[in-house]
């Protein structure tokens, strides 16, 4: 028995930002040099009382105008834009869905490697025939994490949720996933304020970092420097694991899809695994960096472009917040 992604779909949040849009309120910033080299035009916000979970309904309702929702049994929920700390936000989908009292729900807290996560535990549920179908769900909502004066995260994080159908299957479209965790970075993307440890605070102290960025402990932090370097340090070698675990060259993957972090930083990864820009797909222009929705939203944009009778395998690689990484690789023979 084997696993297959059987269809995708994702939404966006609410509000389009453009970089014009934001130029109007960093008017001392390039943001024409800032799309050239980190790649974003776009990215979407949420609505005040709009929540992560109001959008993974929204992608999981356009999944069931395609595929009957009856059919499943397993709702595995990634994110770190929880509806309360407790209790978990997949029962509470399943439940807004209409989906059956008689399926398994869970949320796990993971970032930008949380797709390929999600898809590795997919992959072991069916393996293990604990269930059939599983929808795989994304959704974030950074914007609520973010500062007002924070330029920078404000420019890189957008707003989506997205919804996957694996599905059980007589051959393996799931292969062989891997993984890496350093909990010694735990603080380079972090909000320090909310959770047990510390409280939110009515009135935190605001501080400085970077080029004129503002946050307080009750927003979200990035080292993007640090980040830049376990990224540009851990994944090009990963990557080589990865295709050694599936005993394949690169001259044999027909695709690349790495977390949509930048484009600067795609782009030197690239090189450094020495893959060629036609096989490593760039897709930030309309959304940004959407967290664990990056990987799902470029599959099934990439998807789109391929011949219905055309096998691709694919190479997925997450990383980010934690610091976690996470990748493997799939086939896929259809649009998603």
């Amino acid at each position: 028995m084997g696993a297959k992604i059987t269809a995708i779909e994702y939404v966006f949040g609410k509000n389009k930002i453009s970089n014009e849009d934001l130029k109007v309120e960093f008017p001392h910033y390039d943001f024409a040099n800032f799309e050239n080299k980190v790649g974003i035009k776009f990215r979407y916000s949420v609505d005040v009382n709009q929540t992560g979970l109001d959008l993974a309904i929204e992608a999981c309702n356009k999944l069931f105008l395609r595929v009957d929702k009856q059919i499943v049994d397993y709702i595995l929920y990634c994110t770190q834009s929880p509806e309360y700390l407790l209790p978990t936000t997949a029962c509470i989908l399943q439940n807004r869905l209409g989906l059956r009292n008689d399926i398994g729900a869970l949320d796990f807290n993971l970032g930008c490697s949380g797709y390929t996560y999600g898809l590795s535990l997919a992959k072991s549920l069916i393996n293990s025939k604990q269930a059939k179908n599983i929808l795989l769900v994304t959704a974030e909502t950074y914007s609520k994490y973010l500062h007002p004066m924070d330029r920078s995260n404000r420019a890189i994080f957008g707003d989506a949720a997205t919804g996957t159908l694996i599905t059980s299957d007589n051959d393996e479209y799931l292969h062989k996933f891997s993984f890496g965790t350093d909990g010694s970075g735990y603080d380079k993307l972090i909000i320090k304020n909310g959770g047990s440890k510390n409280m939110f605070h009515p009135d935190p102290v605001e501080l400085e970092y970077g080029t004129d960025n503002v946050y307080t402990d009750n927003h979200l932090y990035m080292n993007g420097p640090e980040v830049f370097n376990f990224t540009s340090q851990i994944i090009p070698a990963f990557t080589k694991d990865i295709l050694a675990l599936n005993t394949i060259n690169v001259a044999k993957v027909d695709q690349f899809i790495f977390h949509q972090a930048n484009a600067f930083m795609l782009n030197f990864m690239r090189k450094r695994i020495k893959v060629d820009e036609s096989k490593f797909y760039v897709d930030l222009m309309d959304g940004g960096n959407t967290v664990s929705c990056t990987i799902p939203i470029a599959l099934k944009n990439y998807s789109q472009n391929i011949s219905l009778a055309q096998v691709q395998k694919i190479v997925l690689v997450g990383f980010g917040v934690g610091l976690s990484w996470c990748g493997g690789m799939v086939t896929i023979d259809k649009k998603l």
